[in-house]
C-alpha cells in the first residue's frame, strides 16, 4: 500500500492509500466521525463510519485529541463540496503520538498568547498559510534572479563594519575586536558584482531597534541584489519586475494559502500590472502638505501614516525617489544637478503596509567616498577594501533590498508582521 501527502491525493482517486497526519479538529455525528486532517502540505478531511470500520477504529476516532499524530489507511475520494476537492474514507487509524490539553484550540487566542506559543502556533491553518506564501516568495525569488544571470553569493553574518552606521547594530566580541551581526550584505554584494556583474544575497539581517510596531522586526531577511554596469532607472525596472513576479507566483501557487487568509486575488493581480508609478520626494511632501500633514516638511522622513497616505493614493505600489542626502546612508550617489539630494527610491507597498524595498545608484568615484567616509565618522582602514573597489575598475552599479517577512505581511494581508516570522526567537519574544 503506497504512503502518499495530502497535496498528492488529487493523483490517487479511487486508490487506497496510507498518510502520516495530524488531527488539526474533530467532530461526529451520530455514527460518523469527521476529522480535520493535516500532513504539512495541505488540509483535508477524513470521514470514519462505524458500519463500515467497526466498534474498536470508530471509538479510537472519535477519542482523538487535537494535534494527535496518526497513520490512516483509507480511499481516496473527490470531494465537490470542500475547496480541497477530495477526501478519504478511513478504514483504519494508527495512534503514533497522544496529545492532550493542547494551548491552541480553535477559539480566538490574542497575539501575546498566540507568540508565548509560536512553536505550536505553527501548526495552524492560518500560520500554514502564510508559511506557504513565504516559501513561494523564496521560490520565485531563485527563479527570477537565476533566469536572469545573477549569482547567488553569501555575505557574512558577523561584519566588521556597517552599512549604515552602528547606532542600531548588534555589537559582539570577536577575539577581542569588535564585530557586528549584519544589518545588511550590500557592501559585500558590491564586491561581488565587480566580479560576476549581476548578484543577489538572501539571508538573516538584524537591528538593535527597540521598536513595538507591526512594521519591525529585529531579525528579518532581505533579498539584496547587486548589479555593475546598472543605472538606478534601470533597476528601477528590475525592481518592479521583480515584485510583479513574486506577486504573480503567489497568485499561481498559493490558492489555497490566499483563500485560508482571505486574501482577494483580484486586488493582488492588480499589482501585477507595469510599470509602477514614480513620484519624486518633493511631489510626496508637496502631496502630504497639501492634503493637511502639517507634521512633515522638506528634509524629514516619512512615517507610517505619510507612506500610507502616499500608497492610498494610487492603486499599485509606487517608487519615491530621491530623497535628502541627510537622511540616507553614505554609499549613495549624489544627484547630478542637485546637491541636497541622492539618487535613490523606496517602493512603498499599498494598503498600508510601508515601505518593502530600498535601492539606490551607489557611489563610484573613491574621492567623494572617502569624504563621505570620513563625514559619517566610519574607518577608513574597515572600510579601505569598499575603497578599493572603486580604485580598480569602478563602474556604474545600483541595487536594492526587499525585506522578506514585510512582503509576506503585505501579499499574504496580515495585520502583524510578526507573524511572517516562523519560530520563536528570543530576540523576537522580547518585543511581541
Amino acid at each position: 500500500m503506497k504512503q502518499i501527502q495530502i497535496i498528492d491525493a488529487k493523483n490517487h482517486v479511487g486508490e487506497t492509500v496510507k498518510i502520516g497526519a495530524w488531527v488539526a479538529n474533530k467532530r461526529s455525528s451520530g455514527k460518523i466521525a469527521f476529522l480535520q486532517l493535516r500532513d504539512g502540505t495541505a488540509y483535508f478531511q477524513g470521514i470514519v463510519v462505524k458500519n463500515e470500520v467497526g466498534e474498536e477504529i470508530f471509538q479510537i476516532a472519535k477519542n482523538l485529541h487535537q494535534e494527535t499524530s496518526i497513520m490512516v489507511t483509507g480511499e481516496i475520494r473527490e470531494d465537490d463540496r470542500s475547496k480541497f476537492g477530495y477526501e478519504i474514507g478511513i478504514q483504519g487509524i494508527e495512534v503514533i503520538g497522544e496529545s492532550h490539553e493542547y494551548p491552541i484550540t480553535p477559539k480566538e487566542h490574542g497575539t501575546e498568547f498566540l507568540m508565548d506559543h509560536r512553536h505550536l502556533w505553527l501548526r495552524s491553518s492560518r500560520q500554514h498559510a502564510i508559511m506557504q506564501i513565504r516559501n513561494e516568495i523564496i521560490r520565485a525569488t531563485y527563479q527570477f534572479f537565476n533566469e536572469r544571470h545573477f549569482v547567488k553569493i553569501d555575505p557574512p553574518i558577523l561584519t566588521g563594519s556597517a552599512p549604515e552606521g552602528t547606532t542600531d547594530l548588534f555589537e559582539t566580541d570577536y577575539f577581542d575586536q569588535k564585530a557586528y551581526l549584519s544589518q545588511s550584505g550590500q557592501l559585500y554584494m558590491e564586491a561581488a558584482a565587480m566580479a560576476f556583474g549581476k548578484v543577489f544575497s538572501f539571508g538573516p539581517t538584524f537591528r538593535a531597534e527597540k521598536s513595538k510596531t507591526r512594521r519591525h522586526l529585529i531579525e528579518f531577511w532581505m533579498m539584496e541584489p547587486e548589479m555593475a554596469f546598472t543605472t538606478q532607472e534601470e533597476s528601477l525596472v528590475v525592481q518592479e519586475e521583480y515584485v510583479s513576479f513574486l506577486v504573480q507566483g503567489v497568485l499561481d501557487n498559493c490558492v489555497q494559502a490566499l483563500d485560508v487568509l482571505g486574501r482577494d486575488r483580484a486586488i493582488l493581480e492588480k499589482y501585477t500590472q507595469l510599470p509602477f508609478p514614480r513620484i519624486s520626494y518633493d511631489e510626496a511632501v508637496k502631496m502630504l502638505n497639501d492634503n493637511g500633514f502639517d507634521d512633515i516638511t522638506w528634509g524629514d522622513d516619512f512615517g507610517s501614516p505619510h507612506e500610507t497616505f502616499i500608497a492610498n493614493s494610487f492603486d499599485r505600489p509606487v517608487f519615491i525617489l530621491n530623497y535628502p542626502k541627510a537622511i540616507k546612508p553614505f554609499y549613495m550617489k549624489p544627484h547630478p544637478t542637485r546637491e541636497d539630494i541622492v539618487i535613490c527610491a523606496d517602493m512603498i507597498a499599498p494598503e498600508g503596509y510601508g515601505e518593502i524595498i530600498g535601492g539606490s545608484e551607489r557611489v563610484t568615484d573613491y574621492d567623494f567616498l572617502l569624504e563621505k567616509i570620513r563625514e559619517f565618522g566610519l574607518s577608513e582602514e574597515e572600510y579601505s577594501w569598499y575603497l578599493d573597489l572603486r580604485r580598480y575598475g569602478s563602474v556604474p552599479h545600483s541595487g536594492f533590498g526587499l525585506g522578506l517577512e514585510r512582503t509576506v505581511t503585505w501579499l499574504a494581508g496580515i495585520e502583524h508582521v510578526r507573524e511572517a516570522s516562523p519560530f520563536p526567537r528570543l530576540l523576537n519574544r522580547l518585543y511581541p
